[in-house]
Formats: structure tokens, sequence, C-alpha cells
């Protein structure tokens, strides 16, 4: 099958790193499998990309995200494909539009519980006109999936509706043993000395929440913690700001946008994810994968994952996160407790069974 996946950019995130890991394992169970992005910008995805699928097309473009040009550009791009598979919000509706002039099969996934435009309701039937357009909507977990039908309102929400069916769940995957093998970043381990690093994989913008994360480091001992951000993004000075303000500059490291995360995981001793909400986050289970405590905001998403797993604190209680933080440096035996739940965790997210999944929705359509 002849299929051409559609993203925004392949910045550093979690659908893109998805995105990039899936194509090659596609393509081992047979698929032609290409790759049209809307920012072409460079980026250690995309490089990754080239060097691990040499005869992947990759199509960019231009420098936008929001360019009604490219709807044209897709037109003509799509006729040569039998399926046709979308990321993120323009290039889902962009592909919709382009599809009433030649419409190969329309599948596409949902990488959030929510997003700005579902409090727009001037955009509602714009939204509910695309996803009609698309044979099959994959969301990435169950919250996901529940609130995509709870926002599309009659008929996406009975069981014995049709449009019912076009919406399923695949969780995300991750290759879990590989990251867990991973060695430790040593000038990480070095520079961070006796200090406990805590680690926060995640792109500076407003769905995530590095604010609680640094604040809780303003209430722990100054020379016993250090936190890292590995990451960038338009809200990254703002988050560098706070520290200075609470005068913890010196113990928050920006580390940028890294290609070793499995190392840089491997380095720290605590991850946290703190965030506004999350569809399922790869970080999540990346996080989970280390065999070192996860610990994350109580929001949906993060909570499906980590309840009863990894820990669990109040959306932005800071005071709640840097108590959990104590417990665990201060307790070895329920550090390791914790660790080894959340690595037990992230076993069930493999990506090898995604990708299966994905494979048999793609057959699936085909035979329809």
């Amino acid at each position: 099958m002849r299929i051409l996946q559609v993203i925004t950019s392949l910045e550093m995130g979690g659908a893109e790193t998805l995105l990039v890991n899936m194509i090659p394992r596609l393509q081992a169970l047979g698929h032609e499998v290409d790759l049209c992005v809307f920012n072409g910008n460079e980026t250690p995805l995309m490089q990754r990309l080239k060097e691990q699928c040499p005869q992947t097309n990759l199509f960019v473009l231009g420098t936008g995200y929001y360019n009604p040009l490219y709807i044209f550009k897709l037109m003509r791009m799509m006729r040569d494909y039998d399926l046709v598979h979308t990321h993120n919000s323009s290039p889902q509706l962009f592909v919709a539009l382009a599809s009433l002039w030649h419409k190969p099969l329309l599948c596409t996934t949902e990488h959030n519980t929510s997003n700005r435009k579902r409090n727009w309701r001037w955009y509602r039937p714009i939204e509910r006109w695309m996803y009609h357009r698309y044979q099959h909507i994959i969301c990435i977990s169950d919250i996901a999936a529940q609130k995509l039908r709870e926002y599309m309102g009659k008929g996406w929400n009975s069981p014995a509706s049709s449009l019912y069916q076009r919406i399923s769940t695949i969780n995300n995957g991750i290759d879990v043993e590989a990251i867990h093998a991973a060695e430790p970043c040593q000038e990480l381990v070095k520079t961070k000395e006796q200090r406990c690093a805590l680690l926060m994989v995640a792109a500076f913008r407003k769905q995530k929440d590095q604010d609680t994360l640094v604040r809780a480091l303003a209430l722990l001992p100054k020379t016993a913690y250090e936190v890292w951000f590995a990451g960038s993004g338009e809200r990254l000075e703002e988050v560098r700001k706070l520290s200075e303000t609470l005068g913890i500059a010196s113990y928050v490291r920006f580390l940028g946008i890294r290609t070793d995360i499995p190392q840089v995981l491997q380095a720290a001793d605590i991850i946290v994810m703190s965030s506004h909400w999350e569809g399922l986050s790869l970080s999540n289970v990346e996080g989970m994968s280390v065999g070192k405590p996860f610990i994350a905001s109580d929001v949906n998403g993060l909570h499906e994952v980590t309840k009863d797993w990894g820990l669990l604190f109040p959306h932005e209680d800071a005071k709640q996160l840097a108590a959990l933080l104590q417990q665990l440096t201060t307790d070895d035996a329920y550090y390791k407790q914790i660790a080894q739940r959340c690595y037990e965790r992230a076993k069930q997210f493999d990506i090898n069974e995604m990708v299966r999944a994905y494979n048999q929705v793609y057959l699936t359509l085909c035979k329809a």
C-alpha cells in the first residue's frame, strides 16, 4: 500500500517522534511510506529519518503551518497514494479540503485530549465537516477518544452508530528495552555531582507546565536538587525568568533539543512531567522506561498511564510535588519500589504492538 503521512513539521515533540519511529516499521511490513511536512526546517528528527529511511520521499511544502497554498500542493500529491494519514490540526484540515478534488482513503490521529480550537464555537461546524471526511480517526488514549466523541456530539456518541465506529484507540508505543538499556550521558552525570537531578522532557509551549516544577524546586533544599529541561519553544525565556525571580537559576539547566533522550533520561534521578493536558505523552512512557521514578500532573492523558504505577500530584500544586520529591529521595526502598512499578507499566506500551494495530486499521480500510 502507498501511504502518505502528513504532519506540520519534524520539530522535537511526541507526535513527530512517534511518526519517525513508526515509518521504518510500517515499511518493514511491506508498505511504501512517504512523508509530507508543512514546515521543512531541518531538525534532528528530520536528519534521523533521512539517515534511517533513505528510501522515504520527504516532501516539504514551505516554512509555515497555515499557508492555504499548501492545499493545492496536497491536491496534486495525494493522487499518487492509496491512503493519506494526517497528524496535527492544520494537516487535518488542509488534507480534508484537498480531498474535495481527489479523495484517497483518509485516516488521522488525535494526539491530544483537547486543543484551543475546541473552545471556538464558530469553528465547531468546520471541524465536524472535517472529521466527516476521514474514514477513520485514531486516538492515542481512551480519554482522548471520549473527549473527541463528546465534542463531536450527536451520532458520534452512540455505540450503534457508524460514526462511533470510525473512532478507535491505539496507545502510543516506544522501544522500551532500547531506552532501558541505554547508557547514562556521562557529561550530565559528572556535572550534577551529588545533587538529585529532576528531568522534564517537553517543548516549552502553553500545554506544558514547566513553571510548577521550577516552583517546586524553590521549596526544596537548594544544594540537594537541580532541574534539567530538555526541549525548546516559545515559553523557554519565560520559564528562565521565573527561575531567576525565585533565586534558583543556578540550579535550573536548559539542555535544549537533545537527540540522546534515552541517555539523558538514564543520567537523571527522577523524571517529572508537569502539564496542563496531554493525549498519551510519549515522554510519559519514555520516562517510565528507564527504571527511575516518574511523577506527573494529575491531568487527562497523564493520569491514565501513571495512576497506580508512578506518582501523581494535583495540577499546578508545587508544594505537593516538592513533598513527593522529598519522599523519594529520603526513602530508598520507596524510590526503588516506584521505579520498578514504572518500568513494568512502560512495558505495556511497546511500539511493535502499536504498529501492528495501525497496520490493521490500514488493511481494514483498504478492504472496505
